[in-house]
């Protein structure tokens, strides 16, 4: 299910004018224990977005890579599918983006728990666009362990609802 889908399945209006206006989706390819994104990133190539997919590298930093077909993509850490950078290019400016953001567990304030390398966690302390968590439902806590260097995401997308973290 893509991410407009999602959210028109859910009858939900948070989320739907960013992705609208945005011109580039940064994605992950999802795991097998993950809500799966197969369908959200076809749907972005699709609308014609900007796509970005993220490359792990030393000191558990990532940079994300433009990318036009799954056939651009190649095992890396983790056993990971990731953007080929002798096929892709390097994304530089992440103005007007939306973030998708993996997570084993979010709370219903936007912390997450992660996979446990801190990839997103020091790539999204500089990010400024919407970030948008996707996870199920039953991955869904009130509240989470924080740390200090823990950023919350925006929008909270599960199987069954939306939360929205942002401040009103």
């Amino acid at each position: 299910m893509g991410l407009l889908d999602a959210l028109k399945q859910l009858d939900i209006n948070v989320g739907v004018e960013e992705y609208k206006n945005t011109k580039t989706l940064l994605a992950f390819v999802s795991k097998d224990i993950e809500i799966n994104t197969e369908k959200i990133i076809e749907q972005a190539l699709a609308d014609g977005k900007t796509l970005a997919l993220p490359k792990c590298k030393e000191e558990n930093l990532m940079d994300f890579y433009i990318v036009n077909s799954l056939s651009q993509l190649k095992e890396g850490y983790y056993g990971l599918l990731e953007p080929d950078p002798e096929k892709c290019t390097i994304l530089k400016d992440t103005a007007n983006t939306i973030c998708l953001v993996p997570g084993l567990a979010f709370d219903r304030e936007g912390y997450r728990i992660g996979f446990g390398k801190g990839y997103y966690d020091r790539f999204l302390l500089d990010y400024n666009g919407v970030t948008v968590g996707m996870c199920y439902a039953k991955c869904v806590h009130e509240s989470l362990p924080k740390g200090y260097y823990d950023r919350p995401i925006d929008i909270l997308i599960t199987e069954k609802y939306k939360i929205d973290t942002r401040p009103n």
